[in-house]
């Protein structure tokens, strides 16, 4: 639960406002979820290791997880090394052995390996950033290594040391870039762990929009934040239960120390923009992490650019429609990805249509008419998972539906008994989603889009989240990485406007890659 002081106040919307003060941004459309928050984790042997008073902006989290990081890339450049030298040669042990001065050199060049991966920023998003993951690590990793082995060529050449063969730099190269991410996950999922990694938070705000962030945080205890309270003022009652405040915006400096926060979030309070200035400006002076939900944040994505004019910083939103490279970049992408993907993926589609067969009677394939992109209609495609008469028994079940009393737009049913045996372990496992990649050849979907809604769906989606039909929608999306079936129906239409309005082939490989592990995990679906 919320850790909270003695003296702790109620806050909410309401009260009314004095001559001249700024419009608070919590009266927006944003639904104010019931805040329950998690208990910060025990702490852990290793944080006697970790500085108990770091210097300067050096968390507990970011002196960890540099140093973890670190040791990720010595030892992925090292494996790299070694089995380049060996796989080169015909006799491997000799050759690790016989030239003492590559292994010298080797050595002495790690730490400006380091450096250069310190350089690209490599070891500080994970401090900044809450939902940091090892992909977003890929390109940077990808430039050091190239970058680092052209030099190491370089310095060969000038130096006029023994030539490196060519075999040994392409296997170095191509095994540095793949084990360097893989020990970086390894770390990141050990320090995650790790109590040092979680953060104190304290969000500055008690309305819609600080509540929903605190509702969000608590959702995903990857990312290591712990929200110890809200900072605001007395503001008379809101919608939902009341929030207990740890504090006023002047306590903040003092609760800072008292609770040992390491980031603090701006939500909206209601100070005037210079009493908010000045309070962001003595957070920084306190050497802690500071976030600042910036105003229109639902109309911000991805590809948004900040730039400036004449000092003053401004936000750049791209265009909304893709051009006509883009679309073709994408279309490559589905037709790419999908071929490849029904390939490999042969064995496994006849032995599940085997075992849907013995498993119940009826159809291998379940069809059902999808709202695509334009507005056109198309029949989807999955592996059946209920019993061939689940149609006739929907409204049987509807009073089970996890959605039934906040949002009954949505018809999702935890522990369905219409699921066959079968079925519960393809949904499990979102092994029933895989015959949408025929959907993707045809043209109808695309790996990566909006949710595929039922027309009863479809038909509550208004004003600009229908441009989410812009694209076609996709087996995978920003509403399958963030949670899926747990996603409020607004919401997830406010996600799918966001991906349509911010698209980028590089989000599209990052949303598949970003996939592929929550696959690898057993989770319910409905």
């Amino acid at each position: 639960m919320l850790d909270v002081d003695a003296g702790s106040r109620l806050s909410g919307d309401g009260r009314k406002r004095g001559k001249g003060e700024r419009l608070s941004t919590r009266e927006n459309s944003v639904a104010a979820p019931t805040v329950e928050l998690r208990k910060r984790p025990a702490e852990s042997p290793i944080l006697d290791l970790v500085p108990s008073t770091p210097t300067g902006h050096n968390t507990p989290r970011g002196w960890l997880m540099r140093r973890l990081l670190a040791l990720a890339d010595v030892t992925g450049l090292t494996v790299a090394f070694v089995f380049a030298v060996s796989l080169a040669d015909d006799h491997p042990l000799d050759a690790l052995t016989s030239e003492p001065w590559l292994l010298l050199g080797f050595a002495l060049s790690l730490p400006l390996w380091v450096m250069l991966a310190r350089v690209h920023g490599l070891y500080e998003r994970d401090e900044d950033r809450s939902d940091h993951s090892t992909i977003d690590d890929f390109v940077g990793v990808f430039h050091v290594v190239t970058v680092g082995t052209w030099l190491a060529v370089v310095v060969s050449l000038v130096t006029d040391a023994p030539d490196l063969s060519l075999g040994r730099i392409v296997v170095f190269w191509a095994l540095a870039i793949g084990l360097i991410p893989l020990f970086r996950a390894l770390m990141r999922y050990l320090g995650r762990k790790n109590a040092a990694y979680v953060q104190n938070v304290l969000i500055v705000g008690s309305g819609n929009v600080a509540r929903l962030l605190a509702e969000k945080i608590d959702r995903h205890p990857e990312y290591g934040l712990h929200v110890t309270g809200f900072v605001d003022r007395d503001i008379g009652p809101q919608n939902g239960d009341p929030l207990q405040l740890v504090g006023a915006p002047e306590d903040l400096p003092r609760l800072i120390r008292e609770h040992d926060i390491e980031r603090v979030i701006f939500a909206f309070s209601t100070d005037s923009h210079e009493q908010l200035l000045d309070l962001v400006n003595s957070v920084q002076d306190a050497n802690v992490q500071v976030d600042i939900v910036p105003r229109l944040f639902e109309a911000l994505g991805t590809n948004t650019q900040l730039h400036t004019i004449e000092g003053v910083q401004l936000v750049g939103l791209p265009g909304t429609r893709l051009s006509s490279s883009s679309r073709f970049l994408k279309r490559t992408l589905d037709l790419a990805g999908a071929t490849l993907g029904l390939v490999l993926l042969s064995p496994v589609f006849a032995a599940t249509a085997i075992w849907i067969k013995l498993d119940s009677r009826g159809p291998v394939f379940f069809r059902q008419v999808r709202m695509g992109a334009d507005e056109r209609e198309f029949r989807i495609y999955k592996f059946r998972t209920m019993t061939h008469d689940a149609d006739e028994l929907k409204e049987a079940v509807a009073h089970l539906s996890m959605h039934r009393d906040a949002d009954p737009r949505m018809f999702k049913v935890p522990n369905d008994p219409r699921v066959t045996r079968a079925g519960a372990f393809l949904r499990r496992w979102r092994i029933d989603e895989l015959p949408q990649l025929f959907n993707v050849v045809r043209g109808e979907m695309s790996l990566v889009g909006p949710r595929p809604l039922i027309l009863e769906e479809d038909s509550y989606v208004e004003a600009r989240a229908r441009r989410r039909l812009d694209l076609k929608p996709g087996m995978t999306g920003l509403w399958q990485v963030l949670g899926a079936s747990d996603i409020p129906f607004d919401e997830m239409t406010k996600l799918d406007y966001l991906y349509v309005t911010n698209w980028s082939l590089r989000e599209d490989v990052r949303l598949i890659l970003l996939t592929l592990p929550s696959l690898a995990r057993s989770r319910s679906a409905y």
